[in-house]
């Protein structure tokens, strides 16, 4: 009998290739994004972490599950994200520097995934049907031959992973706090994908395999489904880019394991009925979101058509920046394309790099499925569906150049096999570390533009000057840094690039008000009405600007209307208190100060003027005791004091009431 050669298990040790090969991968990326740790809040942190209550009661379950879907919007309708941020508060308050360093966190741990998936599903092609159970005179030939291509197949994954997560490409998912939506979502469908090939097991071949009978169930295999499950499940909790994930869990079952779809579905069409009931629980949340307040989905006023002609022109810059990110932006703003010669040459290519990505599922199925799953994951948000305040974001290449990294490393490593295939794994190393080297350097120069927010804004007012939002962004950090000359300036820009962006008008004319210029801050808070938020502040901005300029009428139809809109403003009812009583309708300026008294009975300067309405609308008892109420409230305060002395002569007067 023929004696039988069989290849030794790996086993999970970390002096073993695999094993130096995660520490190396852990180290190396923890030392690349170190000095990221130091970053500050910016732009949606703000309303996401510092002004987001939810997070500051983890106790409160109903709060973190359903967080604030407008002003905090990033978290809105993703209660997992809003858990995770929850947790960094308990620990660390609002200190950035934890909550920096749980993002490292994740992207390591994504890193590692995506390193253990490639290397499982480049072992599951060439040791499924070249090296398992050989036997004969050949064994020792093809077992040396099967081993070389083990080890090419680690070096695949380990550069391939190593790269995807070292590209500077990466930084805002990783360095900008809140878009841990988008990295913490690349986790959990990394592990729900890891997930299915533990479960899987080391059965068939894929394409081309005649048998795709699963192994006898075990508990091993089911806590491998159940935590493909779970993740799943969670990251539809995190972002709706998860949503796709079912459909490449299924693809990869085509492409590696079972062979065909019928035979997948045969197989395993529990597992798939489980993740597509998590579609419910998205759907469920996204709804709850109304489109994000109107800003994202088909009914936005951004329109289908322009959103789709920029996206064309998004993807093809997206692929550039992944070969050659020189001009990474933080934020291009929100301008969209509505000519479609302008992008006519992106769209072809674009459209051809489909249809070859449809092609290769069938004439190189591995490719295919690799090609495929770059476009399935930028299809939620870089095809029609509109996201009106974000019509570009590199954040959203995190997962997606995983896709273009595997595929440029593995057409590295065939190229170089049929060059000099000797030698085509040195020619690997030395092309892969030098990669490494590049990008790594790259990434660190573009997290020192996290350090702050003026860091941030000013580098992409440079790249991007064209952008309103970045020079009121900047203008808003300039001021936050006590430096208002220059947030004017930038405000001005802002304004100048786009005289239709109400908050760039809504903030110039805050600072010339304040800055005593009212006949100037009109005209910009004019223009600033156009903005669907904050109407009653503005609208109170605008009442003080025309009540300056002496136009007493338009003031108060301005109070009014800010009174309208938020019924418990106190500084509405007060102002137009002031207003009316300034004009000599003391009635009516009592009935609007008596509700800014019941609002805030503990401002001592309301119901002061509320008094003196009251006396001079001939109302001198009430007034008194108006006076002694706020004396009470404040009984070192002269200014009332002289005007209850005076109300009481008045009440001893013949003509008192």
């Amino acid at each position: 009998m023929t004696a039988r050669h069989e290849i030794p298990r790996r086993r999970p040790s970390l002096t073993a290739p695999g094993g130096v090969a995660i520490l190396l991968l852990a180290v190396v990326v923890v030392g690349v994004y170190l000095g990221s740790l130091d970053g500050a809040f910016v732009f949606d942190d703000i309303p996401a972490i510092l002004d987001n209550p939810t997070i500051r009661h983890p106790g409160d379950v109903a709060g973190l599950l359903a967080p604030p879907g407008d002003e905090a919007g990033t978290v809105g309708g993703r209660p997992v994200l809003n858990l995770t941020l929850a947790l960094n508060y308990a620990f660390g308050g609002v200190r950035p520097r934890g909550y920096h360093a749980v993002n490292l966190a994740i992207h390591v741990a994504s890193t590692l995934l995506l390193f253990g998936l490639i290397r499982r599903t480049l072992d599951r092609i060439v040791g499924g049907c070249a090296i398992a159970g050989v036997s004969g005179p050949s064994t020792a030939r093809e077992i040396r031959k099967g081993s070389r291509t083990q080890s090419e197949s680690l070096l695949i994954a380990f550069f391939a992973s190593l790269l995807w997560a070292v590209h500077p490409l990466q930084t805002e998912a990783v360095t900008y706090v809140v878009q841990r939506a988008e990295s913490l979502m690349g986790l959990f469908y990394l592990l729900t994908l890891y997930g299915f090939v533990r479960y899987a097991g080391p059965e068939a071949v894929g394409i081309g395999s005649t048998s795709a009978t699963p192994l006898p169930s075990n508990a091993g295999r089911r806590c491998w489904a159940a935590l493909a499950l779970l993740a799943c499940l969670l990251g539809m909790a995190t972002k709706e880019v998860m949503v796709s994930a079912p459909l490449v869990v299924l693809l990869y079952d085509r492409t590696f394991v079972a062979g065909s779809f019928r035979r997948a579905w045969r197989c395993r069409s529990g597992l798939y009925l489980g993740m597509a009931a998590t579609w419910v629980v998205l759907a469920v949340l996204v709804a709850g979101t109304h489109g994000r307040g109107g800003s994202a989905g088909f009914g936005a006023p951004a329109g289908v058509w322009p959103y789709a002609l920029t996206q064309g022109k998004a993807i093809v810059h997206y692929l550039r920046l992944a070969f050659w990110p020189d001009r990474l932006v933080f934020d291009y703003g929100t301008a969209l394309v509505r000519d479609p010669g302008e992008v006519l040459p992106q769209c072809l290519l674009l459209i051809a790099l489909v249809a070859g990505a449809v092609w290769a599922l069938w004439r190189r199925p591995g490719a295919g499925f690799v090609a495929c799953c770059f476009f399935a994951l930028l299809a939620p948000s870089s095809s029609l569906v509109p996201i009106v305040t974000e019509p570009m974001a590199e954040h959203r290449m995190y997962l997606p150049l995983a896709a273009v990294s595997v595929l440029a490393v593995a057409a590295i490593q065939f190229g170089l096999s049929r060059l000099a295939p000797r030698a085509a794994w040195i020619g690997l190393c030395a092309l892969g570390m030098a990669a490494v080297v590049g990008l790594g350097a790259a990434t660190v120069r573009r997290n020192r533009d996290y350090r702050s927010e003026i860091a941030l804004w000013t580098d992409t007012v440079a790249k991007v000057p064209s952008n309103p939002r970045a020079h009121n962004n900047l203008g808003q950090a300039f001021l936050a840094a006590g430096d208002p000359g220059r947030a004017v300036e930038a405000f001005t820009a802002a304004a100048g690039v786009d005289p239709a962006y109400a908050p760039a008008q809504y903030n110039l004319g805050a600072m010339l008000l304040d800055a005593r210029r009212p006949a100037e801050a009109i005209p910009h808070l004019e223009r600033a009405l156009s903005a669907p938020r904050h109407q009653a502040e503005l609208r109170l901005y605008l009442g003080e600007a025309y009540e300056r300029t002496g136009a007493y009428a338009p003031a108060a139809d301005q109070y009014r209307e800010a009174l309208r809109l938020a019924p418990g403003s106190v500084e509405a009812a007060f102002g137009l208190g002031n207003n009316l009583a300034a004009q000599g309708r003391y009635a009516e300026a009592v009935n609007a100060l008596r509700l800014a008294v019941d609002c805030a009975p503990e401002r001592i300067q309301i119901r002061n003027n509320l008094a003196n309405a009251l006396l001079f609308s001939g109302r001198t008892r009430e007034a008194i005791a108006e006076y002694r109420e706020a004396l009470k409230r404040d009984p070192d305060n002269a200014a009332i004091r002289e005007n209850l002395e005076r109300a009481l002569v008045r009440k001893q007067g013949p003509d008192a009431p």
